[in-house]
């Protein structure tokens, strides 16, 4: 009798046990199992036991998320210089954010009590201390206080793009969102209808599919916001790049919010009158302007701060990037191997590209599909003008961006290959600020690619603008070909007025490290110098030059034709080398308008920029019983054996010219 009465007086504490601790926790009876209770020395224990829980499927959903984010980041070759600029700028933010999230987390989060207990009161604390109230948080205690990064993603006729598509253009962002950078989305269907109604219907569908793909892949997801955009009187407006033809930012508390939120805002091109309020298409460039200028406090230049809450909330959030997400992919390129703009330098090159994509296809003029190159092309423009310098475009297919096997990979046993398909261009460009293929590298290091308008090309449907740096060139190709000179012919000397030497030799000092004697320089080279190349203000430099192999003598030795074309020095400032693509630029130069058919240079054998000599050189040779190595640009030039020991004497025979040890050969 004893037995059975402790027995019904166990099961009913552990039916009040099991009913304290379903309303505190919130689960059913059924999710906690009682142990059995045994005597033990004269006592018997209770014992909790956690509900046994399967690994759900968004668990594992999550799972795989962040493999691909790792594979993602681990795919991009991200060299030294890059990881430090990419840490220096976004690490920061992330540990600002870690800390504010463990902050949030520890103040909701209530306290836990032990799952496994011998006494009944240490159950009944834990239901009290449950029942305590939930500190609050302290603004401060949130707050972010350094800039978010923001990406400004013009989405051109999503409806053109396949929900698979779509769904790895979602993945994209969101693992941008984790490394650092929230893309604000404006969704572009190019609509030309006559019902504005049905329009802004079809811009409404299509901007609730990306944010359905956005949310299916990343936490917080994105939210389509009403739009910010609001359009001036006509008589107010004007032609300026800072006006954005009349539009601009009136209402953008649901915009900050959405980015405090760190949730993806997703924006349609349509805007209300400044006047009545009324609904109106707005041109999708001229929207994304109006964004730029308000992010980055432009928007209202003649207010002070202090009175302008919102100018404050925006400054906070610093446009890092804009994308161009278009099925018609990056900017294409008559003169160029790869057919497309692989990196753009819009201070050189842009009145080039406006040129080529205004020229007429047939009597009607420019087809449509370079004016709609031409529009992303001016829209890069106009954004990066308004933006930092650090700050860069990327133009590229949806198709891209999800990171989609093309037509060309079918043949392809991808099981075989040890790398993968491709680099996300977004991801890469964000940890290395620059293009997946750099644009100096040779035509066959480049894969055979089909555009979106069905044509074979190499390279990358990609294009990485930049607001870059003027490029001047002594004597002007265009002009002046650049030709081995004839026997008593004058030629381009440091000296001459043009060239502000003292610059060029701070530039050259800076990028060695050494010391250079510049009148035995100007011994050298003097009567052979060929050309010289300056970015900017003098932020890099080529000096190219034309060189007497060793041993000629008589008529070889006044024979134009065994002149070798010589890169004596290539240079960039330490504060430029790696960042702005200004050796790219330099290298393009050189080898396409200044000495397409080759040129040779050499390094010592242990010069750290060796690896990027040999992914853009032709061939190599290293020099016996000498510490240097022999690079050249020459097609088939082993083929040629002449012209190969005309390099190899060249490359052997010249003496540096450095002050320390100015005439001891390496």
């Amino acid at each position: 009798m004893r037995l059975t009465a402790w027995n019904r007086a166990n099961s009913n504490l552990n039916a009040l046990l099991t009913k304290d601790l379903d309303r505190i926790n919130g689960s059913s009876s059924s999710s906690w199992r009682t142990a059995r209770s045994t005597p033990n020395g004269g006592r018997n224990s209770i014992t909790l036991t956690s509900p046994y829980t399967s690994i759900s499927k968004s668990q594992k959903q999550k799972k795989t998320l962040d493999r691909d984010f790792f594979v993602s980041v681990l795919e991009t070759s991200v060299t030294k210089r890059d990881a430090k600029a990419y840490m220096n700028k976004f690490v920061p933010l992330l540990e600002k954010k870690g800390a504010t999230d463990f902050k949030k987390r520890a103040a909701q989060s209530r306290p836990t009590e032990s799952k496994t207990s011998t006494n009944v009161g240490a159950v009944v604390d834990a239901a009290v201390a449950k029942k305590e109230a939930v500190p609050e948080l302290k603004p401060e205690d949130v707050a972010i206080q350094v800039p978010l990064y923001v990406a400004l993603v013009k989405f051109r006729a999503p409806q053109e793009v396949s929900d698979a598509t779509l769904d790895g253009v979602g993945k994209t962002m969101g693992q941008l969102r984790k490394l650092g950078l929230i893309c604000i989305v404006v969704v572009d269907c190019s609509l030309a209808g006559k019902d504005e109604a049905t329009d802004r219907q079809t811009a409404t569908v299509q901007a609730n599919r990306i944010a359905m793909a956005i949310d299916n892949y990343d936490a917080p997801g994105a939210r389509v916001i009403d739009s910010p955009i609001a359009i001036k009187n006509p008589a107010d407006t004007n032609a300026s790049t800072f006006t954005s033809h009349g539009l601009f930012v009136g209402n953008p508390n649901d915009l900050m919010a959405a980015l405090q939120e760190e949730v993806i805002p997703i924006i349609t091109t349509f805007g209300y009158t400044a006047d009545d309020c009324a609904v109106k298409p707005v041109n999708a460039n001229d929207a994304v302007l109006a964004l730029t200028r308000q992010l980055s406090g432009l928007q209202f230049l003649d207010q002070p701060a202090d009175d302008m809450p919102i100018t404050q909330l925006a400054r906070s959030a610093e446009v890092y990037r804009l994308v161009i997400l278009d099925p018609l992919g990056g900017i294409p390129a008559k003169n160029r191997a790869t057919g497309r703009y692989l990196f753009l330098n819009l201070e050189q090159e842009f009145p080039e590209v406006r040129n080529d994509l205004m020229t007429p296809s047939s009597p009607n003029g420019p087809n449509r599909y370079n004016l709609q190159h031409l529009e992303n092309a001016e829209l890069a423009k106009n954004v990066l003008s308004l933006l930092p310098p650090t700050s860069s475009a990327v133009i590229t297919t949806p198709q891209e961006v999800a990171n989609e096997q093309g037509p060309e990979d079918n043949g392809i046993d991808w099981a075989l290959v040890s790398t993968r398909r491709g680099q996300n261009p977004l991801i890469h460009s964000l940890l290395t600020d620059k293009p997946v293929q750099s644009s100096s590298l040779p035509s066959e290091r480049f894969r055979h690619i089909t555009s979106p308008t069905g044509t074979a090309q190499i390279g990358s449907l990609t294009t990485l603008a930049k607001r870059g740096m003027p490029l001047t060139i002594f004597p002007d190709p265009r002009v002046t070909p650049w030709k081995p000179p004839q026997p008593g012919q004058k030629g381009l000397n440091l000296t001459d007025p043009c060239i502000d030497l003292p610059r060029l030799v701070n530039l050259i000092e800076d990028s060695f490290g050494r010391k250079l004697d510049v009148d035995d320089y100007l011994k050298r080279i003097h009567g052979n110098l060929a050309g010289i190349i300056i970015a900017g203000e003098y932020e890099g430099g080529a000096l190219l030059t034309w060189e007497k192999p060793h041993g000629l003598d008589g008529t070889e030795a006044e024979a134009p034709s065994r002149l070798v074309p010589y890169l004596d020095k290539f240079a960039v400032l330490r504060k430029s080398q790696g960042a702005g693509g200004v050796a790219d630029i330099i290298f393009n130069a050189m080898v396409r308008d200044c000495f397409p058919y080759g040129v040779c240079w050499r390094s010592r054998k242990n010069n750290p920029v060796n690896k990027w000599y040999f992914e853009r050189s032709r061939g190599s040779l290293k020099l016996k019983d000498m510490n240097w190595t022999m690079f050249w640009t020459t097609p088939d030039l082993a083929s040629d054996e002449q012209k190969f020991r005309d390099y190899e004497s060249v490359c052997r025979g010249i003496e540096p010219s450095w002050a320390d040890q100015k005439h001891i050969l390496d």
